[in-house]
């Protein structure tokens, strides 16, 4: 048990200084960000509840937001997605599988676990840059920003998951 508290602890500072210290600062084209950090909410295991999820879920946002000077944008948009993660699980993951999973492609298989992947990484994106934009003045600018983020992110995370795939 400690050795997976310590695991955890692990991705958690590797992650953050990824986000922090590199992609914090990737903007292609001036819209997308790939936001990478959100990969340990989405990989923990089905069987966690959800109180223990969104209290990661908030140190973690919470943490990315005080390197990237965003009040507390992060850490809302991070606890979002833990609250709804489950129904998430629910959505693209038949039942019987449901009790002991740990979200990935040789899990769920390769298009349940997309799916997952893009409404999951959507939401986030979704609540978190209209967090930052705070108006829906520039929608077309908003809805562009979501979607490219989104793009680049699920197509960061599958990376991840095709180099974890191959250990």
């Amino acid at each position: 048990m400690i050795i997976n508290y310590l695991h955890k602890i692990g991705w958690f500072a590797g992650l953050i200084l990824l986000q922090v210290l590199i992609l914090n600062n990737v903007h292609i084209a001036g819209y997308a960000t790939p936001f990478l950090y959100i990969y340990m909410v989405l990989k923990f295991e089905s069987d966690v509840s959800r109180n223990a999820l969104m209290v990661w879920a908030f140190f973690l946002g919470l943490t990315v937001d005080v390197f990237s000077d965003t009040p507390g944008m992060n850490a809302g948009a991070t606890v979002l997605l833990a609250f709804l993660r489950p129904v998430f699980l629910r959505l693209f993951v038949p039942r019987d599988t449901l009790d002991t999973l740990v979200p990935a492609v040789r899990t769920m298989g390769f298009f349940p676990f997309l799916k997952y992947l893009v409404v999951s990484v959507l939401v986030h994106h979704g609540m978190l840059l209209t967090l930052e934009f705070f108006s829906f003045a520039h929608f077309g600018t908003l809805l562009l920003r979501i979607a490219t983020s989104t793009l680049l992110t699920v197509s960061c995370i599958m990376a991840v998951e095709g180099i974890r795939k191959k250990e």
